[in-house]
């Protein structure tokens, strides 16, 4: 069977840690910042950690040998 491609979106959206989370940048900070609260622009700075399903479906679909 052949190798699987990763997601070449995905490789530069997501990243997978040694325990296998993945994270990814929080949205939404790019413009339009002057009607947002300083809170919400420093909330949209911060790294997540998906959600356990969220985690494994980008591991399986995108990132297939992350991990």
């Amino acid at each position: 069977m052949p190798k699987l491609k990763s997601h070449s979106g995905a490789k530069k959206r997501f990243s997978v840690t040694p325990n296998g989370k993945v994270k990814c940048q929080a949205g939404h900070h790019r413009h339009r910042l002057v009607s947002k609260s300083t809170e919400a622009k420093r909330n949209a700075c911060k790294e997540l950690v998906l959600q356990e399903g969220q985690a494994n479906r980008v591991k399986k679909h995108w990132l297939p040998y992350s991990v």
